[in-house]
C-alpha cells in the first residue's frame, strides 16, 4: 500500500514500539493517532511527532467507542489498525493471582480484540483495510514465570490466525509481528531490569519492519513476521 496519506491508529502509542511506529509512518507520509493513558506522555508524544491523541485505555469498551469517534472526526477514513498496547506480569505458578493475570489478558486479549472488531466493521464497509497484532516471540513457545504473558501472547497469535480466516474474503490484510527481546520501558512496568545492550533489539527496528510490510502492494501480504537479535548478549 502507499503509506502516503494513509490514515493509522495506534494503541500505546505514546512510549516503546508503538511511538516508534507512529514515528516512521508519520516519516511516511501517513496520518497518525496513538491512544495511551499516561495524559502528560500522550500529550508530548503526540507534540513531538504531530500525530493525534486520544486518551484511552483498551480495557475500557467505552473508550474504544470514544477514540473510533475521534479517529473519524480527525481523518473521515481508517486504513490500519496497530494493536500495540501491551502488559505484562512474569511471577511463577505457585505465586500468581488471579487479578494479575486477568489484567494481563485485559489488555492483551480483550483490548486487541474490541479495538480490532470496530476496526474491522469499517474495513468490511470498505473492503480494505490493514490490523497489524504486535506479539511477541513469547507466542512461540513457553517459559517459566510466563504463565500470564505468554498466554495472552498465545492467545493473541489465535485471534490473529481466525481474524484472518473471517477477512481476507473482504481484502483485510492481517499481520502478527514477534519481536523478541526490545530494549523500551516494557521491562521496568513489567517488574524486571534491562541494561542498555549494543547487541538487543531497539524499538525503531521493529517499526521499520512493520512499515515495510505495509508498503507491499495489497495483493499481497505476509501474514507472520518475528525479529531475533543476530547475536544477543547478556
Amino acid at each position: 500500500m502507499n503509506l502516503r496519506n494513509a490514515t493509522a491508529l495506534i494503541t500505546g502509542g505514546s512510549s516503546g514500539i508503538g511511538l516508534a511506529i507512529a514515528k516512521v509512518l508519520i516519516d511516511a507520509g501517513t496520518r497518525v493517532a496513538i491512544t495511551g493513558r499516561d495524559e502528560k506522555k500522550l500529550y508530548k508524544a503526540a507534540e513531538m511527532l504531530h500525530a493525534v491523541p486520544i486518551r484511552a485505555d483498551v480495557t475500557n469498551e467505552a473508550d474504544i467507542a470514544r477514540t473510533y469517534r475521534e479517529v473519524f472526526q480527525a481523518f473521515a477514513d481508517l486504513d490500519i489498525l496497530v494493536n500495540n498496547a501491551g502488559s505484562g506480569v512474569f511471577k511463577k505458578l505457585v505465586d500468581m493471582d488471579r487479578a494479575s493475570f486477568e489484567a494481563v489478558f485485559a489488555t492483551n486479549v480483550t483490548g486487541a480484540m474490541l479495538m480490532a472488531r470496530e476496526a474491522a466493521k469499517h474495513f468490511i464497509q470498505r473492503n480494505r483495510g490493514n490490523i497489524i497484532n504486535i506479539c511477541s516471540t513469547a507466542s512461540l513457545r513457553g517459559s517459566a514465570n510466563g504463565t500470564a504473558y505468554y498466554a495472552s501472547k498465545f492467545a493473541l497469535r489465535g485471534m490473529t490466525e481466525c481474524w484472518r480466516a473471517e477477512l481476507r474474503q473482504h481484502n483485510i490484510r492481517v499481520f502478527l509481528v514477534n519481536p523478541s527481546e526490545v530494549l523500551t520501558s516494557f521491562a521496568a512496568a513489567a517488574g524486571y531490569t534491562q541494561k542498555e545492550n549494543p547487541t538487543k533489539l531497539r524499538a525503531e527496528d521493529i517499526a521499520f519492519m512493520v512499515k515495510a510490510i505495509l508498503e507491499m502492494d495489497d495483493r499481497g501480504f505476509t501474514p507472520e513476521l518475528t525479529i531475533f537479535a543476530t547475536n544477543p548478549k547478556d
